[in-house]
């Protein structure tokens, strides 16, 4: 898994390695026409971008090695090319060279938890998130990172706090991006409706109802089971007398 910073749950996955080619236009309402310029050269990291952004990585990757390799964002994006294409032990070893450039480079500390996360070794990459929080506290997606991993090591507390934190932090973090989604593979049924449960908690105490109810629909629909907890958590509570609440305690129990 990677984060918006890579929880490639990398995904998205993972999400974690959250690399994405940056445009940014400045508009401007000139009062008579301007001359016409140049087109702006592309440097070698700008166009490796762009490949990436076309999943073109291989050749991302040749492109990015065309600049200075003193760099430890160059590392750290060549690094999250072989995240993509499943290589993870050529994509840590990038990471920890983007960190022997700058040990306070927090994504590429964020990036190295997700190689350990899509590994299985999720105390490894609880440190890291941890780490990379210690350097960038305010960051929504490496906590929604470091909630994967515990829900992974059935710390549901801890995850469901990582969640919350992340949440108060960006209301956004679990729309727009899909580190979870590593998550939702490689968990059983089971466990994708409590992750689901856990969410919709989430999202009650934060009073965001909507979202609140549309994870309690998806934790039923993958056979939830302690159904009861709807009905005694008090972050439910202004959720329970709701019609579209009572209506999906209606719904019959899936059997798995």
């Amino acid at each position: 898994m990677v984060s918006r910073t890579l929880c490639i749950a990398l995904a998205a996955s993972f999400a974690s390695a959250h690399l994405i080619a940056q445009t940014a236009s400045n508009l401007i309402t000139p009062t008579r026409p301007a001359p016409p310029t140049a087109p702006e050269a592309l440097t070698p990291e700008r166009r490796a971008d762009i490949l990436m952004a076309r999943k073109m990585y291989r050749e991302a990757i040749d492109v990015y090695r065309e600049d200075s390799l003193r760099n430890p964002v160059i590392w750290n994006k060549i690094g999250i090319a072989y995240h993509q294409m499943q290589q993870l032990d050529t994509a840590k070893k990038h990471y920890e060279q983007a960190l022997k450039l700058n040990p306070k480079y927090s994504e590429a500390v964020n990036n190295l938890g997700t190689v350990y996360y899509a590994k299985k070794s999720y105390r490894r990459a609880i440190s890291c998130y941890r780490k990379a929080l210690v350097l960038t506290p305010k960051s929504a997606s490496i906590y929604s990172n470091l909630g994967t991993a515990y829900f992974a090591r059935k710390k549901y507390q801890d995850a469901a706090e990582a969640y919350q934190t992340a949440l108060d932090l960006d209301p956004e973090v679990f729309e727009h991006r899909s580190s979870y989604g590593v998550l939702l593979q490689e968990r059983s049924v089971q466990e994708r409706a409590k992750f689901h449960y856990y969410l919709a908690k989430t999202y009650a105490k934060a009073g965001m109802n909507d979202r609140a109810l549309l994870y309690i629909r998806k934790a039923l629909e993958e056979g939830f089971q302690e159904r009861k907890k709807l009905n005694e958590d008090p972050e439910f509570s202004a959720l329970r007398q709701t019609p579209e609440f009572q209506q999906l305690m209606a719904l019959e129990p899936r059997v798995l």
